[in-house]
């Protein structure tokens, strides 16, 4: 193992809790380059964090590079071990999973970047918000801090999109969802997403799992479909049409108003079970028809 002054002993016990992800020697890297990440307060690239773990000069930096590229770890598999460590020692017991699903772009120039494209950058100013890097989609846990007065979102599970392939963002966020609801079983998952990941990959979610995302201002919803009929022919897909979100919370809000004239006042925020849909694409789940979309709530 390292010596006590390249990994702190409380950081090493940390540490020590994914040591089934790698190999004797893999982990030995992984320590070191964890050590390097948290000491450097400069740019956090490979050599950076060799630089900040002190072994500049001890270490080839083509060991930290081949920790990347050719070392025999699974990212998924440290991504799950982590969230078991996240629930475990963060989160009550039995409690629900909040799941946050968000892409960030990392800036990266030179012509043998793999993945680095022209792409959206959220961060980016002016009036084309556009950048060239590598983009991941990252799948993190909301937690609340004992020493913190709001959640903050521990990253788990990051995968790399790449312009015009076969994956979208969607999908790639999907398949990370089926897998940490795999691996915690049983346990009901919320997961919240901006406008951007909407589509079919969504369909294929367990039962388990909610998902939470901004409607389009295209978007139209739909009642759920009918039950089957038993008649000949393929059962409807979707109910009567509805209208869009904003005729929805208009009319949720007419209603509140009707009701609390009369005195009847109940709960502030009203709830629809609906389908949404915007050009092919309709969110469904558990079967044929999406469990809820909230569709307007009026205070």
């Amino acid at each position: 193992m390292l010596p006590d002054p390249t990994v702190p002993a409380s950081l090493l016990a940390v540490l020590e809790l994914v040591r089934g992800c790698f190999t004797a020697p893999t982990f030995q890297t992984f320590a070191a380059l964890v050590t390097g990440l948290i000491a450097q307060t400069g740019r956090c690239t490979v050599t950076g964090m060799l630089l900040g773990a002190g072994l500049t000069r001890t270490w080839s930096h083509d060991r930290a590079h081949a920790f990347f590229s050719r070392a025999a770890w699974s990212p998924d598999l440290l991504g799950i071990a982590l969230s078991h460590l996240i629930v475990r020692r963060l989160l009550p017991e039995g409690a629900v999973l909040t799941v946050a699903v968000d892409d960030t772009l990392f800036k990266r120039r030179g012509k043998k970047v793999f993945g680095a494209a022209w792409q959206h950058d959220g961060a980016a100013r002016g009036i084309r918000p556009i950048g060239r890097g590598t983009c991941f989609v990252v799948v993190g846990i909301v937690v609340q801090l004992p020493f913190l007065a709001r959640p903050v979102c521990l990253p788990v599970m990051a995968r790399l999109w790449r312009p015009k392939q076969e994956q979208s963002k969607v999908d790639l966020a999907a398949s990370m969802i089926r897998l940490l609801a795999a691996c915690h079983y049983g346990r009901r998952i919320h997961v919240v997403a901006d406008a951007a990941y909407h589509g079919k990959a969504l369909r294929t979610l367990p039962a388990t799992c909610t998902f939470t995302t901004r409607l389009p201002a295209s978007a139209v919803l739909y009642d759920l479909a009918p039950p089957p009929t038993g008649r000949r022919g393929r059962p409807a897909l979707k109910g009567k049409r509805l209208g869009t979100a904003k005729d929805q919370a208009f009319v949720s809000s007419r209603l509140h108003c009707s009701r609390s004239r009369r005195g009847m006042v109940g709960r502030s925020d009203r709830f629809r079970r609906a389908v949404w849909k915007r050009g092919a694409g309709r969110m469904e789940k558990g079967g044929r028809a999406q469990r809820g979309v909230v569709a307007g709530a009026s205070k």
